[in-house]
Parts: C-alpha cells; sequence; structure tokens
C-alpha cells in the first residue's frame, strides 16, 4: 500500500491516535474527582458516576447507589457547568478522532493527505486539544 505521509506524518498520524483514544477513554470514565459520602467512596466525571446517593421517598432517609452509570438525562448532570464541560469536552474528542482516523488512513492510501490537507487537520486537532483540555474555555 502506498502512502501518502512522509516519515514524520506517520509518526504524527500514530501519536495523533494514541492522544485521541487516551482523550476518549478518559472522558468516558467517571473518575474525574474523587471523594467520599456518607462514608463511602464516590466518584465522577462529566456524564458518569459511581457509587452517588439517592433518595428513599418511602423511607424519607438518602441511600447510596454502589453502582457506576451515566446520569438518567443530560438535564440530569449536577450543574450548567458540567454540561458545558461534557459537551465541549466530548467535542474535543470527537475532532482529535476524526483528525486521527483521517491521518491514520492517510498512512495505507496514496494521495489522501496532502500539504493542505494536513495544515487543516493540524487546526482542527489543535481546536480539538483545546476543547479536550478545556484551555482558553474559561476553565
Amino acid at each position: 500500500m502506498a502512502s501518502s505521509l512522509t516519515c514524520t506524518g506517520v509518526i504524527w498520524a500514530f501519536l495523533s491516535f494514541l492522544c485521541a483514544a487516551a482523550s476518549c477513554v478518559g472522558f468516558f470514565m467517571p473518575y474525574w474527582l474523587l471523594g467520599s459520602q456518607l462514608e463511602k467512596s464516590v466518584s465522577f466525571g462529566t456524564f458518569r458516576r459511581c457509587s452517588y446517593p439517592v433518595r428513599d421517598e418511602s423511607r424519607q432517609t438518602t441511600v447510596m447507589v454502589e453502582q457506576c452509570g451515566r446520569y438518567a438525562s443530560f438535564q440530569a448532570i449536577p450543574s450548567a457547568e458540567w454540561r458545558i464541560c461534557t459537551v465541549v469536552t466530548g467535542l474535543g474528542c470527537g475532532l482529535l478522532l476524526l483528525v486521527a482516523l483521517t491521518a491514520l488512513m492517510g498512512c495505507c492510501v496514496s494521495e489522501l493527505i496532502s500539504r493542505t490537507v494536513g495544515r487543516v487537520a493540524g487546526g482542527i486537532q489543535f481546536l480539538g486539544g483545546k476543547c479536550s483540555c478545556g484551555e482558553g474555555m474559561g476553565t
């Protein structure tokens, strides 16, 4: 198979894929913040959580659900800031993954990535990195 990438481009494609995969795994994991509540270990991320309190209306108490899961809906995410973080970080991860997969295809398909396409992909990758890291987004 012919490649449209130079040796540097192949290294860029491979590292882009590794960074995109790490960003996506970090985004989906519920271990952003760790702590304890009601003497139980709790953790949560932007849209997933582990060991969370739920109000038991029949007994009029709060009980800990000791499992991991997503929030029931987008509106169930605790605050507007966390909802914005979920959208922006997800968008960043999506952009990083798009560029990484395009670059990997460039390793196998000739004439797929030109100098201009590489520059545009680099700009998209920069924007995706800014979104997924929260840099310059007011956080």
